[in-house]
C-alpha cells in the first residue's frame, strides 16, 4: 500500500525530490488565469485514443478515436469518429455540484514528459482538488484519471464517474454491472452505441479504482439520468487535513477495431482494473521513458525547447509503433479536417519522425501500403495506370475529399508524396526486406502513375497539366514546379529500388522523369507554373524543389528562388510554409535569418492557455500537428543539418542562431545516434 500510495502521489504531481527532477520547466506546459472564452485545449494520447482537455473542472472536451470513421458532419464524406466521453466526472461537495464559478486558483500543467495532465482547484474554503488523467501508452484503447481530494474543514464529498454521449451517435444503450470476487470487486459503467449511419458499433466503459482493503471501499450507486449521459458514484466523509484518493479507468473501442465492441470495451476495463495504478502507471511510464529517449535539447532559448519539445510531445501522441494508422493535420486533438490523411503526414509530420523515430514512421507508411488497393482503384476511375492516392484518404483509403474541394480530384502530387517517403525510410534504415515486400511494390505503381500521366507537348517535353500544386490557391494549371519536381524525383527513386533489389527498372522511368520540365522565368528564377504572374502563394512550392527535394541545388539558384517567394508567402498561411524558409536560410548560411523564420513558423500560432500550435496566425483549430512537423524539420535538418540521402542520415556543417548555447539531438536514426551542435 505504501509503494501505491507513493505512485499516486507522484503521477498527481506532489512535490518530492524526484518529481522536482523530471518536471523541469521545459516539460511542461501550463495554463493558469484561464478564460473559457478563449480557451484552446491540450490532448493527452497515445496514437489510438485523444482526450482533449476542457476549461470546466473535472471535464473532458471531446474523445476522438483513430481508425473509426462514419459518414456525417463536414462535406457529406466519411468523419473520424468523436466518442463518448468516458473521462468525465462530477463532484459534490456537501451536497453541492462544484462549478465553473464555484472554484478558484484553477491550473492545469501537462507533463510531457509522463504525457499526463493534472488539474488542481479549490472548491471555496472545503476541499483542494487534484486531478490527473493520461491516455495509456502501452494499453491503446484505455485511458486513467488519478484523483486526489484534500478537506480542508469536515465535509462530505460524493465524485462522480460519468459516460456522455456525443450527439453523433445513435442507439444508446446505458449498461452497469457489478463482478464480485472474494478479493476484488469489478464495478462496470458502461455505454453502447451505433456511429451515425449504424456502420460501427461504439462502446465505453469505466471502474472505480479504490486504495482500501476490498471490502472497506465505499458503496457505488448507478443513477441513469438519460441515454446519453449516466454515472457511478460513491459518498466520503472527510475530516479536516484528510486526504482521500482514488482513480477511474476506462476503455473504448469500435468494430472499426474488434467484432465485439461491446464485450471487448468491458474486457479491456476489466483487464486494467486489474492491472491496478502502480502496473499501470510503471509500465505508461516505461512507454514514454523510451518514446523521449529520441529528443531535441535546446540550451539558451527556453521558448523553443518548450515549443520544439511541444511539437515532440504531439507528434509521439498521435502516432503508434506496430500501426496501419496515419496522421490527420490535427492529430487526435478533435475533428479538424475530418480526421483525413493528406500530404500533411509524408511531407511534413513523417520526415521528423523518421529521423528520430523508424518505426513509428513505418506505421504511417504501413497505412498507405494497405490501402493500395484502392488507390489503384482511384487510377484506374480517373484514366490512369498505378496508385493515384486520395488527397483526402479516410479509414479506408478512399478519396474523401468533399466534392466542392477542386483538391481532391486534382492535387496529385500526393501520389509523388507516398513515394518519396517509402524511399526515405529505407534510405534510413537500408532495410532490404521491407524494400521487397513494401517499398519497391509501392514505388513501382508509383512511378507507373507519372508514366500515364504525362503529356507529350510540340515542344517534344513531357508536361503534368490541370493540377492544383502545393499552392492551392492556383487551381488547374499546368507545369506546377513542385508536382513535376517530385513526379522527377519519385521516378528515378523508383529506378534505385529496382536496382537496390537486383531487378530491372522500367526504362521509361527515367526517360519520362528526363523530358518532364521544371520552368523558369527569364531571369531565372524557377516559374512556380506555367502561367504565374507573381502573385502571393497559400505555402512553400517551388522552394520545396531545394528542401525537402534536392532538385534545385545550385546554392545561387536557391538564393535567387528565395529572394523572389520569401515576400510573396501570405501572411495568413499554414505554418508549416515558413519553415521551408527557416531550413532553406540555415543551410545556406544564414542561421539568424533561419531563426527569424523559425520562430514565425510557431510562435504567431500559438493559442491559450497551452501554446497549442493553431494552422495559421490568428486560427482557431486544435493542435495542428502539421506544422509542428514543419518547425521541428527547421531544427533537425536546418540548425542540425540532418540530411536524407543514399548514405542514411549524414550531417551538412550548419550554424546555430546567436540565441542558442548549443543544440543537441538524442536517439536518432536506425542506430540511436547522439549529436551536439554548438
Amino acid at each position: 500500500m505504501k509503494n501505491l500510495l507513493l505512485l499516486l502521489a507522484l503521477s498527481c504531481g506532489v512535490a518530492t525530490g524526484l518529481q522536482a527532477q523530471t518536471t523541469h520547466a521545459d516539460w511542461q506546459l501550463v495554463g493558469q488565469n484561464i478564460n473559457p472564452a478563449n480557451y484552446y485545449g491540450i490532448t493527452v494520447a497515445n496514437g489510438m485514443i485523444g482526450l482533449v482537455s476542457s476549461p470546466e473542472p473535472m471535464k473532458v472536451k471531446d474523445v476522438v478515436l483513430n481508425g473509426a470513421f462514419d459518414t456525417y458532419g463536414r462535406g457529406r464524406v466519411s468523419n473520424i469518429l468523436k466518442v463518448f466521453n468516458f473521462a468525465n466526472m462530477n463532484l459534490d461537495v456537501d451536497g453541492t455540484r462544484i462549478g465553473p464559478r464555484d472554484i478558484a486558483n484553477y491550473r492545469q500543467t501537462l507533463d510531457m514528459q509522463k504525457a499526463a495532465l493534472t488539474t488542481t482547484f479549490d472548491y471555496k474554503d472545503k476541499v483542494s482538488v487534484r486531478q490527473t488523467m493520461m491516455a495509456l501508452r502501452h494499453l491503446p484503447f484505455s485511458a486513467l484519471t488519478m484523483v486526489e481530494i484534500t478537506a480542508q474543514k469536515d465535509c462530505e464529498i460524493s465524485p462522480m464517474s460519468v459516460i456522455e454521449s456525443p450527439e453523433n451517435l445513435k442507439d444508446v444503450k446505458n449498461f452497469y454491472s457489478e463482478i464480485d470476487r472474494p478479493h476484488v470487486t469489478i464495478r462496470l459503467l458502461t455505454s453502447v452505441a451505433k456511429s451515425p449511419t449504424g456502420r460501427h458499433t461504439v462502446a465505453a466503459s469505466t471502474s472505480f479504482l479504490f486504495n482500501e482493503p476490498h471490502r472497506q471501499e465505499p458503496d457505488v450507486i448507478h443513477e441513469d439520468w438519460d441515454y446519453n449521459m449516466h454515472l457511478a458514484k460513491f459518498k466520503k466523509r472527510l475530516k479536516a487535513g484528510e486526504t482521500y484518493r482514488f482513480g477511474v479507468v476506462g476503455s473504448v473501442t469500435s468494430t472499426a477495431h474488434t467484432a465485439d465492441a461491446h464485450n471487448e470495451a468491458e474486457r479491456l476495463t476489466i483487464f486494467a482494473a486489474l492491472e491496478r495504478s502502480e502496473r499501470l502507471l510503471a509500465r505508461h511510464h516505461a512507454e514514454w521513458e523510451k518514446l523521449w529517449q529520441s529528443d531535441i535539447v535546446i540550451e539558451g532559448d527556453p521558448d523553443a525547447q518548450r515549443a520544439v519539445r511541444s511539437g515532440l510531445y504531439h507528434l509521439y501522441s498521435f502516432a503508434r509503433e506496430g500501426t496501419a494508422y496515419s496522421l490527420s493535420p490535427m492529430g487526435l486533438s478533435g475533428l479538424g479536417y475530418n480526421g483525413h490523411v493528406f500530404w500533411d503526414t509524408e511531407l511534413w509530420m513523417y520526415p521528423a519522425l523518421l529521423m528520430l523515430k523508424p518505426q513509428m514512421a513505418k506505421s504511417l507508411l504501413e497505412y498507405r501500403f494497405e490501402r493500395m488497393a484502392m488507390a489503384r482503384q482511384n487510377a484506374f476511375s480517373h484514366g490512369y495506370t498505378g496508385v493515384m492516392f486520395p488527397w483526402e484518404s479516410d479509414a479506408d483509403g478512399q478519396e474523401a475529399t468533399p466534392v466542392w474541394a477542386l483538391t481532391g480530384p486534382f492535387q496529385h502530387h500526393i501520389t509523388g508524396c507516398v513515394g518519396w517517403s517509402f524511399w526515405k525510410y529505407y534510405q534510413v534504415t537500408k532495410d532490404k526486406e521491407w524494400l521487397r515486400t513494401r517499398g519497391y511494390p509501392t514505388l513501382k505503381e508509383v512511378a507507373d502513375f507519372w508514366v500515364s500521366r504525362v503529356e507529350k507537348g510540340t515542344d517534344g517535353q513531357l508536361h503534368i497539366n490541370n493540377v492544383i500544386g502545393a499552392n492551392e490557391w492556383q487551381e488547374n494549371i499546368d507545369d506546377n514546379a513542385f508536382t513535376n519536381g517530385m513526379a522527377k524525383t519519385v521516378l528515378g527513386f523508383a529506378t534505385q529500388a529496382a536496382q537496390e533489389l537486383g531487378l530491372e527498372p522500367n526504362p521509361r522511368w527515367n526517360a519520362v522523369a528526363a523530358q518532364i520540365p521544371i520552368l523558369k522565368f527569364p531571369d531565372g528564377v524557377t516559374k512556380e507554373n506555367r502561367t504565374y504572374d507573381g502573385v502571393p502563394i497559400k505555402q512553400a512550392d517551388v522552394n520545396l524543389l531545394a528542401y525537402p527535394l534536392t532538385l534545385v541545388n545550385d546554392p545561387a539558384q536557391v538564393r535567387k528562388d528565395l529572394a523572389y517567394y520569401a515576400p510573396r508567402y501570405a501572411p495568413d498561411g499554414p505554418a508549416m510554409g515558413w519553415s521551408v524558409l527557416s531550413t532553406l536560410y540555415t543551410r545556406m548560411g544564414d542561421p539568424e535569418k533561419g531563426y527569424e523564420w523559425f520562430v514565425k513558423s510557431y510562435k504567431p500560432n500559438e493559442v491559450p492557455p497551452f501554446g497549442v500550435l493553431a494552422e495559421t496566425a490568428g486560427g482557431t483549430n486544435p493542435y495542428f500537428a502539421t506544422g509542428a512537423g514543419g518547425m521541428l524539420q527547421a531544427v533537425l535538418s536546418g540548425f542540425g543539418g540532418l540530411d536524407l540521402t543514399d548514405n542514411g542520415i549524414v550531417q551538412l556543417k550548419t550554424k546555430l542562431p546567436k540565441k542558442w548555447k548549443s543544440l543537441t539531438i538524442k536517439g536518432f536514426g536506425a542506430d540511436g545516434k547522439t549529436i551536439t551542435i554548438r
